[in-house]
């Protein structure tokens, strides 16, 4: 068997074992596409999706009712979970046990140029499948209420209205991102909420229904570290502090503006998700809250703990 024969296989049989994984999700305001998280009925998807409906909302009057599309063509009642307009994730409860699951990678895993496959139902056209390659990676994109996706997976793997909420997955079956969103002007440009952010709010949303952020009282951004900093810190991307509030955690603390925050709690910052994810998961039950921080001041490296203010209510 030629090399391409055997690509040409083992996308066939990856295909074969994601698909009855991937599911439909419709209510009046559109459809777009979810993937089982669990045999028992969960299901992740966009929230952008689901807009409309209400957590808990099972078909009462005034509230959106869902439904999902499973594989075989069943459709399912579903409820609304929870979820975080700040990803654009959500949380499904469907009517429907013995589901097959797909697993998330929770660990960064992509590179630019690697093969990917798009599962989902663009235009209605249920578990359609596209191919393509991670064009970029960390990825910044306007979202809906002013809002900023970020740290996005740049993928030209085709992306049409409906593959919303589907899998992105690598040469392994491993779901490596949610495909969330399309330029409607350009070809071959499509986005992905990476799964290692998926998989700690999916966890979250199981667990509380909503993602309530702590407030740290600073601004900033993430960025690409120079080679000759990447090296002196020994990983690429970093989150820079641009402003800290006057009496905030961060100020308690001993940050200031300019500071290269590292790590938090033992884990590389990359992005701002990746402090926020340190900040929910530190908040947790029987948790003190503090958050170790490894920072950068020039030269300097700093040790610093912070213990942020309690989260704000967020809005789904």
């Amino acid at each position: 068997m030629t090399a391409l024969a055997q690509l040409s296989r083992d996308l066939a049989d990856l295909v074969a074992r994601a698909s009855p994984s991937v599911v439909g999700v419709e209510h009046r305001r559109g459809q777009g596409s979810g993937l089982v998280l669990t045999p028992d009925g969960y299901l992740l998807t966009n929230a952008h999706v689901v807009r409309g409906a209400e957590p808990h909302a099972h078909g009462r009057r005034g509230h959106e009712p869902l439904q999902v599309r499973l594989p075989g063509g069943a459709a399912a009642p579903a409820t609304l979970v929870g979820a975080d307009a700040r990803t654009d994730l959500a949380v499904l409860r469907a009517d429907a046990p013995a589901l097959t699951p797909l697993a998330l990678a929770e660990a960064r895993r992509l590179e630019v140029g690697e093969l990917v496959v798009s599962i989902g139902n663009p235009l209605g056209f249920e578990r359609s499948v596209s191919t393509g390659v991670v064009s970029a990676l960390y990825r910044d994109l306007p979202a809906a209420e002013g809002g900023l996706l970020q740290g996005l997976v740049q993928t030209d793997a085709a992306v049409n209205p409906g593959n919303s909420g589907g899998p992105l997955l690598d040469a392994t079956g491993t779901v490596v991102g949610i495909t969330t969103a399309m330029l409607p002007w350009a070809r071959g440009i499509g986005f992905a909420v990476p799964a290692h952010t998926a998989s700690w709010v999916a966890a979250v949303l199981l667990r509380d229904g909503e993602v309530r952020r702590p407030v740290l009282g600073v601004a900033a951004r993430s960025e690409e570290l120079s080679p000759e900093a990447a090296r002196r810190c020994g990983q690429p991307r970093a989150v820079r502090l641009v402003a800290v509030e006057a009496g905030s955690p961060a100020e308690r603390a001993g940050l200031r503006e300019g500071d290269l925050l590292l790590a938090a709690a033992g884990a590389p910052l990359f992005t701002l998700d990746d402090l926020a994810r340190a900040m929910v998961l530190a908040g947790g039950e029987g948790r003190t809250g503090e958050v170790p921080l490894a920072a950068l001041r020039g030269a300097e490296r700093l040790a610093v703990a912070v213990h942020p203010r309690p989260p704000l209510r967020e809005a789904a």
